[in-house]
Order: structure tokens, then sequence, then C-alpha cells
């Protein structure tokens, strides 16, 4: 990037001010030289550039705004990234990814939530790339953008069916839902009261993770949309189990204290 100091000092070497050989400042191999702020491109430099074959540009654009812009297109486009199978959804505004084995309904269960209002990021393939040290960005493979794959129905064009809004190029990762089946016996050993915070790691992320069974009669729609919102109550301090324990044990300690005042 040449701006202003960068283009005066290339001046100086060039009038022979300055002493130094002109290519050792592009030890380095250059991919590209922009020339900002609308400034002449001086004769040597486009002369070592066509020489090297390296692309040469110029802009009108002040040289630290165009520095701010590559920054960040260079951070999203060389992001480490990974592929992981599910269905990426945007609900209630948070990015939200169905795991599970393949047969337990999640294009189904994402077909309801988009029926519901919600949108489809990606199904199947979801492109997953840190841009951030704790920033997971999901995306669409292009040929899998706004198709969604429903097992007895086929491939269906969620952006023809449900409109330009149930459609979301890219989204956060900030919730993991995995389902898993579950029988009568499994349900019936469940920890009902657990608070414990589970997470899963990806690329070095901590992504907070929810559990939810799919056994016969449970609307899987609803439960994704309440685990959506107990999260976000969550993000703002408010944890329901942890209320309703220690609501409890208020009222235990306030029962043994009238029983041991009705005694004295």
């Amino acid at each position: 990037m040449v701006g202003v100091a960068e283009a005066e000092y290339l001046n100086r070497l060039e009038s022979g001010e300055l002493n130094y050989d002109f290519g050792e400042l592009f030890d380095i191999p250059m991919a590209l030289v922009i020339v900002a702020n609308g400034l002449p491109v001086s004769s040597k430099l486009r002369d070592y550039c066509h020489t090297n074959s390296i692309p040469l540009l110029t802009s009108k654009l002040e040289s630290p705004y165009l520095m701010d812009v590559l920054r960040i297109y260079l951070q999203r486009t060389l992001a480490t990234s990974v592929t992981k199978h599910g269905v990426f959804l945007d609900v209630f505004e948070i990015g939200v990814l169905i795991t599970g084995h393949s047969g337990l309904g999640k294009s189904e269960l994402a077909l309801e939530l988009i029926s519901r209002g919600h949108s489809l990021i990606a199904d199947d393939a979801v492109e997953l790339f840190r841009t951030g040290p704790e920033v997971l960005e999901g995306r669409c493979p292009p040929m899998l953008r706004d198709f969604l794959e429903v097992r007895g129905l086929g491939v269906l064009n969620i952006r023809h069916i449900f409109g330009e809004t149930s459609i979301r190029p890219k989204k956060v990762l900030q919730l993991i839902i995995n389902l898993i089946p579950a029988d009568d016996e499994y349900m019936k050993q469940l920890d009902r009261l657990s608070i414990r915070t589970e997470t899963e790691s990806i690329l070095n992320v901590n992504v907070r993770s929810v559990m939810l069974p799919v056994a016969v009669g449970r609307n899987l729609s609803v439960l994704v949309e309440a685990a959506v919102r107990n999260y976000i109550l969550q993000l703002r301090g408010k944890d329901s189990t942890r209320e309703f324990l220690e609501r409890h044990q208020t009222l235990l300690k306030e029962n043994e204290q009238s029983h041991e005042n009705s005694i004295n």
C-alpha cells in the first residue's frame, strides 16, 4: 500500500536523494501494489511491477481506509475453516447449528422452523470460518445455497417457496443443538435439573451446546425455539434452572426456620 508518506519516500529514491537499492524494498514476494490517495505512479515503481509481474492498482481512496477494508477482507478470506454436517439456521437472530445422526429429522425440523419465520443458512454441509479469536462464521457452499433436502419431498428451493427473508448468506455460530435418539428408558434417566453448561470446541472456539432427545410426541421446533430463548436469557445473566433451585433452597430454609420456631 503506497500512501502519501510512501510515495514521497519513493520519489526521493527515484531522484537520487537517498542512496538505496530500490529492489531491496521488495525482498518479500509481492502479491499486489496499490497506490492510494489518487497519487501519481512513479515510473520506477511502474517499471519494477511490470518487470516482476506484480499487479499495480491505483485508487482515489485514502490509504488508511483501504488498509482497514483489505484487513477485514483478508481476515475473512484466509480464515481457518472446517466443514460440519448439519443444518445451520438463524433462529431469533441467533446462529444455531442442528446436528445429529442421519435419519433423525434435522431437515424436517429445519423446514418447520423456516415455516415459523426463521431463516436457513446452510443444509447438509456447513462451512465454518474462524474470523476472530472467539468468532465462528457459518456459510453455505455456493453449490448448496438456497436448497434444503427433505426425505420424501426431494430438494426444495427455500428462497422460491418461502421468499427472500427465509435465506441468510451467513451468521455467527452461537449455539449447537445436537439431536440424539431417545426411548422411554433414556428419558427416565435424564437429569431433569442439570445446570451444567456444555460446550463444543470447533477450531479452538468453544460454542454452547445443548443435547435434545428425539422421542415420539416431542414438538422439536418448539423445543428448539425454547432452547434459543433460554440461551438468550443466559446471555443476559438469567438462568431459569439455577433460579428455581435457589428458590427451592430458600423455601426449605424458611420451612426449617418456621419448624424450629414452633418447637421453641
